[in-house]
């Protein structure tokens, strides 16, 4: 008789051999039905291909102490990740220094100085560490422009409606908090310099990306979601802009492409046209080049509107 189809949903996940044990399924039975053992007390189905919260849980659970950490963390709390660090093929699990480090296939263990509001619990009470921490455990691993970004989806006001959160992960102070209790851990100075280069008001990563590479071509810095007329509460606002000089910049991606966001976004930009603005729209095919069109239109209205 097949395992997998006598004791339903709890093996169509990866398992531990004491969740086996339970359900009178032992070593030799195991054998000889199509599950594959990973690694120490931990199995899978016979297809393998188990999805990143089902192998962290059953790893967890044969892992006393431990929580989900660095690039885990980050893809289990949905942040992005430069692609050359979002590979999940290995799972990164942390443990505090006072324990000894997880070695076990498929993962990669660190021990870590923790403080406790530091662990979180996600998807049913899976321990991760939290935004913030996450982080600065990566301070190591990424670029000083992708820590940017990183640290910018941290300090954004949600919008509750889209993500059912009205509060940032972290605020600037929070963080900086965090790098004082932690100052000689490896990437702290990393860390400490992308604070300084971080801004509330990007609300993707094309924005971030957008800011940093107009600051790294020497523009002034934009203001972020700037709003046409402020003390309107129905006021349109843009992504980023000038203010002084009256240009405002739209970053219009892929999920700007239906009928209602279209016509959403042109009464924005006709409204800021009318008021005497000028209005550059940013794709995504302007990152192949650095935002090179998009630079040399912005150069162009900078030079006129300052003459």
């Amino acid at each position: 008789m097949d395992v997998l189809a006598t004791h339903g949903a709890m093996l169509d996940a990866p398992f531990t051999a004491a969740a086996a044990r339970q359900h009178g399924l032992d070593y030799f039975a195991l054998l000889r039905e199509d599950v594959r053992h990973v690694s120490r007390e931990l199995y899978v189905p016979g297809g393998g291909q188990s999805g990143l919260v089902d192998r962290v849980r059953a790893h967890l659970a044969v892992t006393p102490g431990a929580w989900a950490s660095h690039r885990t963390a980050a893809a289990l709390h949905g942040l992005w990740l430069p692609d050359a660090a979002d590979d999940q093929t290995l799972l990164h699990l942390s443990k505090p220094t006072e324990l000894p480090r997880v070695r076990r296939a498929g993962v990669v263990g660190h021990r870590v100085r923790i403080r406790p509001e530091e662990v979180v619990e996600v998807e049913s009470g899976i321990r991760v560490s939290s935004p913030a921490r996450t982080w600065l455990d990566l301070g190591n691993e990424l670029g000083p422009v992708a820590l940017v970004v990183l640290g910018d989806q941290l300090i954004r006001v949600p919008r509750p409606d889209f993500e059912g959160r009205d509060r940032p992960h972290a605020t600037r102070n929070s963080l900086a908090a965090m790098l004082r209790a932690h100052p000689k851990m490896q990437g702290v100075a990393r860390c400490r310099a992308a604070l300084a280069d971080m801004r509330v008001g990007a609300d993707s990563v094309p924005e971030t990306l957008l800011r940093l590479c107009l600051l790294a071509y020497g523009f002034p810095e934009p203001e972020l979601q700037i709003v046409l007329r402020p003390y309107d509460p129905f006021s349109p606002s843009g992504d980023l802009g000038y203010r002084g000089i009256k240009v405002v910049l739209q970053y219009d991606g892929g999920h700007h492409q239906t009928d209602e966001r279209r016509k959403r976004d042109a009464r924005r930009d006709a409204a800021f046209r009318a008021a005497g603005w000028v209005v550059i729209i940013v794709t995504a095919e302007d990152r192949h080049d650095d935002f090179g069109r998009v630079r040399a239109e912005l150069r162009k209205y900078l030079a006129a509107r300052v003459s």
